[in-house]
């Protein structure tokens, strides 16, 4: 990766600290996907269903689950401030812990799981009988015969990230481009993915709290870790295991490069694999003996959500619609950012502060220069990430850099001054210090990573003599009392107790429609990635739902 073109970064730095250009940055949207794991007082996984008083998991807008039925996620809306956002977060967290203490639950607070039963006792997502819910649970049921149930029951915090029309106009305005506005901001979303791919790496040290499993995670399998007392694996300069090969990879999904350069090459080879036959996935299988279906398909994915990557382009679906072919109709919408761990330590898993630098660093990434990417640069990312994942926190640790090896502390620092600079940018339209603040603190952990979240985890556990599980079983308790001591008002309450009730009233109106038999629903709803592959623009056959 070339270093950046000073003049043209100088000059989209000074088109923006003008007005109006400036003042588009206030129109940026978050959003936030959040999951945690029920768990019991003692710390196990809980076996119980979705809480009803939570309404449904198929309809609720900030209330499902995600791969385990233990697995919950919440949803925000998007919203124009990071103070807004969290504070949705917030009330979504005090709702829910007021029904999970009807069964004395509780959420584990970290991305790596509680101590788990046996693979076939982790209870899947369950969705009811709609021809939707069924295909969800289904797809789950792929996921434990291709990868083992206990990768559902790893957690993380998904960042939703967009810019406004007129942030979108201006830039395209500077650089004299005269394409529909659509396609210009499809092509530089694909852009601010090369440029996140390359250095995300940075993120996952900032911000990385996983450097430890229990011993029940790995057991039986090859892993690198180390010992850690008697009921707990590592390895000394760890920042992100779940973002290593004991989260979602697999070698399967190792040898296949998908193309970010552009948005037609991204259908194409995700589409291609999702629609080409994996040998070994064949072995398993789509239906057993009585015609249960096992997985909706045996290709490398059953749908795009299986690639686990760091990031995604997405745009809003309709109903029946793949994600694929939302992208390929009406192009990118905003990114997903994948790779940020639950912090411990904070009852929302997340900080203001942690996603005012991610913004910074988003915008870092959309203005500077994104060389479109060969196939061997895509090798170099996956090693970066590896060599980050296991050994982050080595002081002596160096990257890959356009076929060099080079100092991580300082391709850091060069980033981070690129991000501060942004940051300035966003404090200049939003009023006050807080971007700027927020960054400045993150270059104390390049000179001392024991101030980053990984290090801070273990050096816990250390003074405190403890295991993974029981410092993190000591922290849910700690979380679950901070809500305790915070309960909604008794308006907001009914408010949420209502729009839980109206969810469980939409998926029984659902399931009891008229609907197509499901191995029909799924034939169609797969013929959508067919048009995909080929990147081409014929409409998408209606999909029945």
């Amino acid at each position: 990766m070339p270093a950046i073109n000073q003049a043209i970064w100088r000059a989209r730095l000074a088109a923006f600290a003008e007005a109006p250009a400036n003042t588009s940055l206030r129109g940026i949207l978050r959003g936030l996907e959040k999951e945690s794991l029920r768990i019991t007082p003692a710390g196990n996984l809980a076996q119980t269903d979705h809480p009803l008083g939570l309404g449904s998991a198929l309809k609720h807008p900030h209330i499902t689950t995600d791969y385990s039925e233990a697995l919950l996620e919440f949803i925000t809306e998007p919203f124009d401030t990071i103070p807004a956002l969290l504070n949705q977060l917030n009330d979504i967290h005090r709702f829910t812990f007021q029904e999970l203490a009807k069964n004395n639950e509780r959420l584990w607070p970290a991305s790596m799981p509680s101590h788990l039963p046996a693979d076939d006792e982790i209870p899947v997502a369950r969705y009811g009988t709609s021809n939707s819910g069924t295909m969800k649970t289904i797809y789950r049921v792929g996921l434990g015969h291709r990868y083992g149930r206990s990768m559902q029951t790893i957690a993380g915090v998904h960042y939703n990230f967009s810019l406004p029309d007129d942030f979108w106009r201006e830039l395209q305005q500077q650089e004299g481009d005269t394409q529909d506005l659509q396609a210009f901001k499809t092509q530089r979303y694909f852009a601010l993915i090369r440029n996140f791919r390359r250095y995300f790496w940075l993120l996952v040290y900032l911000f990385g709290a996983a450097p430890a499993v229990s011993n029940n995670f790995v057991a039986g399998r090859k892993h690198r870790l180390q010992p850690f007392g008697d009921d707990t694996q590592h390895l000394p300069f760890a920042t992100s295991l779940r973002m290593g090969d004991l989260g979602y990879q697999s070698d399967a999904q190792q040898s296949l490069f998908v193309c970010y350069n552009n948005v037609s090459s991204y259908l194409r080879t995700l589409c291609g694999a999702i629609t080409q036959p994996h040998p070994a996935y064949e072995t398993i299988g789509v239906k057993d003996e009585q015609g249960h279906y096992k997985q909706l398909n045996t290709s490398l994915l059953q749908i795009e959500n299986e690639f686990y990557s760091s990031i995604r382009p997405k745009r809003t679906t309709q109903s029946g619609e793949t994600a694929l072919q939302a992208l390929r109709l009406r192009g990118v919408e905003y990114i997903e950012v994948r790779c940020v761990d639950l912090n411990p330590y904070e009852p929302l898993g997340v900080s203001a502060d942690q996603l005012r630098v991610i913004d910074a660093f988003l915008l870092y990434c959309l203005l500077s220069d994104s060389p479109e990417t060969p196939e061997d640069e895509y090798a170099e990312w996956q090693e970066n990430q590896k060599r980050i994942v296991y050994f982050g926190r080595d002081p002596q640790l160096k990257l890959l850099r356009d076929g060099e090896e080079v100092s991580f502390v300082d391709w850091a620092k060069e980033i981070l001054d690129s991000s501060l600079a942004c940051s300035q940018l966003l404090d200049q339209s939003m009023g006050g210090e807080d971007y700027a603040k927020a960054v400045n603190a993150q270059y104390a952990k390049l000179s001392n990573p024991e101030l980053t979240p990984s290090a801070r985890v273990l050096a816990d556990m250390k003074a405190k003599g403890v295991s993974f599980f029981e410092h993190t079983l000591a922290l849910a308790d700690a979380h679950r009392q901070h809500f305790a001591d915070q309960p909604l008002a008794a308006d907001a309450l009914e408010k949420c107790k209502a729009l839980a009730s109206q969810s469980l009233q939409e998926q029984r109106e659902l399931e009891h429609s008229s609907q197509i038999p499901f191995d029909v629903y799924l034939r169609q709803y797969y013929q959508q990635y067919q048009s995909c592959s080929c990147a081409g623009n014929a409409a998408p056959e209606k999909i029945p739902v």
